[in-house]
């Protein structure tokens, strides 16, 4: 969708230097940026990229100077830039109204402007709200509440009594509501245990491909507003992800870890049962958490078992030079042996 330079100004809150009737059209790289595509700034070390660049306008922090463009001034050029690119490209439609081939329970309640896509399966008593959209080949099992303008790409399979805020996104192959793993062992064998709870899921969440949150156990797993989870994430039964959460891909859970608000995960990470991480906690890619561990408020940490970030440093330093101090040791005991 075409804007103008002013337009964009006061849409993301930057003020405009400038030509603010300049037409902008797209998004993209400086490099390979078009005259009508919008290009941003974020360091002075990248000016001269910006400069070079065939784009007419650049969103860009105070003190940067580029003679010539049209500049959208703000103090966080990368989040402003976000917000412009949601406004001049929009969405791509995942389905747009019923296809004959869905199948709609006769008990489903199924709000306006409703996108269902060919043999997707809406199950009874499910509540899809207005202007959502559900894609083809995708699952809703029976009971589940979707609220209004979601987007659920293809092959998505929610099990009975899911439950889904506002405006969440969860693309393909995610499977959302599966029994936990969860057993007792008695009599020589597993018996399972009851994985009675649902997952509910607050508004603004991001679900990346192929991740797996598990209903809970007596309890519910719960994911709050605004997390976004990467690709390949596995989230056990119990599990409470605080707001704004980020988990990068191929992170596990384990049963009835608690993550706070604005928890920051590298890809790989691990957590046993009962993590707990306190609001602000950062924790390193490959890290390995040990079950029942408290990560601290505003703690950094990486490793296996994870420590702090200035422990693993400093082991990590140890670890470089243990090649060299093998042989100073070796060299010592032939003296002494010698001797």
């Amino acid at each position: 969708m075409r804007r103008t330079a002013q337009e964009l100004g006061e849409a993301i809150g930057a003020r405009v230097e400038g030509d603010g009737t300049a037409e902008l059209g797209g998004v993209a790289a400086p490099g390979r940026a078009g005259e009508r595509d919008l290009i941003y700034v974020e360091s002075a070390k990248h000016t001269q990229r910006a400069s070079a660049s065939a784009a007419i306008c650049v969103i860009a922090a105070e003190g940067i100077a580029l003679p010539g463009k049209t500049v959208l001034r703000s103090a966080q050029p990368k989040v402003a830039f976000a917000r412009a690119a949601e406004l001049l490209l929009g969405r791509t439609p995942i389905a747009s109204g019923i296809h004959p081939t869905a199948i709609v329970a006769p008990l489903a309640r199924v709000g306006p402007e409703v996108g269902i896509g060919p043999y997707a399966v809406i199950g009874e008593d499910t509540h899809v709200g207005a202007g959502t959209q559900i894609g083809a080949h995708s699952v809703v099992g029976a009971g589940c509440w979707i609220d209004e303008n979601c987007r659920i790409h293809p092959r998505v399979t929610l099990y009975a009594g899911v439950r889904l805020g506002s405006r969440v996104e969860i693309h393909s192959g995610a499977v959302i509501g599966a029994d936990g793993f969860g057993y007792a062992l008695g009599e020589g064998k597993y018996w399972k245990f009851p994985q009675a709870g649902i997952v509910e899921i607050g508004d603004d969440v991001e679900i990346g491909a192929n991740t797996t949150i598990d209903r809970g156990s007596l309890d519910d797993t719960r994911i709050a507003e605004g997390v976004k989870l990467d690709n390949l994430v596995h989230v056990g039964h119990n599990c409470q992800m605080g707001a704004h959460t980020v988990v990068a891909a191929q992170v596990g859970l384990s049963g009835s870890c608690v993550f706070g608000n604005h928890v920051v995960v590298g890809g790989q990470a691990g957590f046993g049962e009962h993590c707990k991480l306190e609001d602000g906690a950062v924790v390193g890619g490959q890290s390995g958490v040990l079950g029942g561990k408290t990560i601290r408020s505003g703690e950094t940490v990486w490793g296996t078992p994870a420590r702090s970030l200035e422990k693993f440093k400093e082991l990590f330093a140890w670890y470089g030079r243990l090649p060299e101090l093998a042989a100073r040791i070796k060299e010592i005991e032939e003296k002494l042996g010698g001797k």
